[in-house]
């Protein structure tokens, strides 16, 4: 993919890795499958592009990639724990590619979302709600009172960090994790 692409459009200057695909789960429904299946969906999917692309930025001497990642790696939630988990290798991987690669040109850097209005939330939502034996609204409802900034975040906000991460003015920052979460999760990181 990535030789047909760059044969058409010329090399790869970024790189957003951008997928929300592991389900979540309440966790008296996880097995095997779900597990392999939210590594196969967000960390390979991101791991194998970001690998091939950032040895070619590498040989360039220049490049950026930004990996979008849930808050649900740095925060354990019972319903999203293979999900959690490949968002918090990604954070990892995320931090030693900068450093491995900072010398050779690249940038890489993640943008870190807490809960966003998209499609993907609702579903995360069911998943919540059949756990907590509630409705789907009543858990948008909660979630939304968790929120010290009393809203959700819109998808062009987060798409706006990216842009910036991926931009020259952010030319100093890399193996940066850029929390989004609305403040729900008040750490130092």
């Amino acid at each position: 993919m990535i030789d047909r692409v760059e044969a058409t459009l010329g090399p790869i200057d970024v790189l957003v890795n951008s997928a929300g695909a592991a389900r979540r789960t309440p966790p008296a429904e996880l097995d095997p499958a779900a597990w392999r299946a939210a590594m196969e969906a967000k960390y390979f999917s991101y791991v194998f592009p970001a690998d091939a692309v950032v040895k070619r930025m590498a040989a360039r001497g220049a490049g950026v990639i930004v990996n979008v990642i849930g808050a649900g790696g740095k925060v354990a939630s019972p319903s999203h724990l293979p999900g959690g988990a490949a968002n918090a290798a990604l954070m990892l991987v995320t931090a030693g590619l900068a450093h491995a690669w900072a010398g050779h040109g690249v940038r890489v850097n993640a943008v870190n979302p807490g809960l966003t209005l998209t499609g993907r939330l609702q579903e995360g939502l069911r998943a919540d709600a059949r756990m907590q034996g509630i409705s789907p609204e009543a858990a948008l409802d909660r979630a939304r009172e968790r929120l010290p900034l009393g809203r959700m975040a819109e998808p062009e906000e987060i798409a706006h960090a990216v842009l910036f991460l991926a931009s020259a003015k952010a030319s100093y920052v890399t193996g940066a994790i850029l929390s989004m979460d609305g403040a729900v999760n008040p750490i130092v990181v």
